[in-house]
């Protein structure tokens, strides 16, 4: 018996994955030439012009405008990001970079960040160009080198010195939105409106180096360590938003449950429930350790990395706060620091969005909330464009999908990649 082909959308997510364009942050990076090239020779296939940018070496992005019906309205920009953060194999279940389909699944790395929307995308575009058909109004589709590093290297010198890729555009839609979750057995789709803004910074702790077996009251290593576990336990407070609120009467309109605690309504979410509680709060996270270079050998030096997420407009506030938790012996340095986010929910293209999901999966709820990681909708801001996150995808309940984000199994159903190719193509169409 002959195996069916695999759908396009989970074809071309599965070679995006088998593209290993790994990026370990601060300029290390695999590079994401070669996928950037899948994507500019998928999109001249089309008989679309194809763009590409690459200020740093190897760190391409990718560019094409696809014309609509009516050029007197706005461009709608719809982008992904071609990197992915690294994976230890041995972790792994299966290989991280084979992109393999089994039990109804895409498994790799960039199976849910994001080769999965990358190839909804371009499928989604070549259904309306395939029909002889044009999108509404004009689509600039972009591909972006170095998301999983804040953009540094991509997004921010794309928008930077080719401002040019998105004239008379106005919004935009991308990763880490529109999928479902489900809600006491009820399901709904959480569209992102907001993004908490984005502080990495840097620990340096400094003491007397010395033998390893003195004596030592003045160890960088203690100083550090005890930093990094103050900061690791700290329990941040719940700061509500506009979108946080509309968020938690969406979800007690679900599970009839009181809008009073937060953290047990999100707990009606199930396997999101994690996801949602960090939108609420301030989150330092410490991610990375340095000292030392030998047993016996107390260094002066020590570092630590400290992954911070701040709800919009308290940047300040957190970081006199994270320097009154360490205390003066302990330097804080900003190293990638970008700005929050937050959108009305409301207007043409949400109700678009809103609108294409519902024609798939008629009566089900639509929520707003705000992302508490980021994208590149941020460096598109700079610009005066508005970003969305929209990638459609419907779920199965019992799923981790938000859990996969950055973690081991990635994976994601193949009817969700379908399901998500046809939203957005309907989106695109219409809007």
């Amino acid at each position: 018996m002959t195996a069916q082909p695999l759908p396009e959308v989970v074809r071309i997510a599965g070679e995006l994955i088998r593209i290993d364009t790994s990026n370990y942050g601060g300029g290390n990076a695999k590079g994401e030439r070669e996928a950037a090239e899948y994507v500019g020779r998928f999109l001249e296939e089309l008989g679309l012009e194809v763009e590409y940018y690459e200020p740093i070496p190897r760190r391409t992005n990718v560019m094409a405008r696809v014309a609509g019906r009516d050029r007197s309205k706005p461009a709608l920009v719809v982008h992904g990001h071609l990197d992915v953060v690294p994976a230890v194999a041995e972790d792994w279940t299966v290989d991280p970079f084979a992109g393999i389909v089994q039990d109804g699944m895409l498994w790799g790395r960039g199976a849910v960040d994001m080769k999965n929307m990358d190839a909804m995308i371009l499928t989604a575009v070549a259904d309306i160009i395939r029909a002889g058909e044009r999108p509404e109004r004009d689509l600039i589709l972009v591909f972006f080198a170095d998301e999983e590093n804040g953009g540094v290297e991509g997004s921010a010198l794309v928008v930077q010195n080719k401002p040019e890729w998105f004239e008379g555009a106005t919004e935009a839609i991308s990763e880490v939105g529109g999928y479902s979750i489900t809600v006491d057995d009820r399901r709904a789709y959480l569209l992102q409106v907001g993004e908490k803004a984005m502080i990495w910074i840097r620990l340096v702790a400094k003491g007397r180096a010395g033998h390893g077996s003195r004596l030592h009251e003045d160890n960088a290593v203690t100083k550090l360590a005890e930093a990094v576990a103050a900061i690791g336990r700290t329990r941040w407070p719940i700061q509500l938003t506009d979108t946080t609120r509309a968020l938690l009467e969406g979800l007690s309109e679900l599970s009839g449950r009181s809008v009073d605690d937060p953290d047990a309504l999100a707990a009606a979410s199930g396997p999101a429930e994690a996801f949602l509680r960090s939108t609420f709060r301030t989150t330092t996270n410490p991610t990375a350790l340095t000292a030392g270079y030998k047993h016996n050998v107390i260094p002066e030096h020590a570092e630590a990395l400290i992954d911070v997420r701040v709800i919009p407009g308290t940047e300040d506030d957190v970081l006199a706060e994270l320097q009154r938790i360490v205390g003066e012996e302990i330097a804080i340095e900003i190293v990638v620091q970008d700005i929050g986010m937050e959108t009305p929910f409301e207007g043409g293209l949400v109700e678009a969005m809103v609108g294409s999901i519902g024609a798939h999966d008629p009566g089900v709820p639509v929520i707003p909330y705000l992302l508490g990681a980021g994208t590149d909708n941020k460096a598109l801001a700079s610009l005066g464009i508005t970003g969305y996150g929209f990638a459609p995808l419907r779920l199965p309940a019992d799923l981790d999908f938000t859990g996969m984000f950055h973690g081991v199994d990635e994976r994601v159903p193949v009817d969700s990649l379908v399901f998500g190719q046809q939203v957005l193509a309907d989106l695109l169409r219409s809007y």
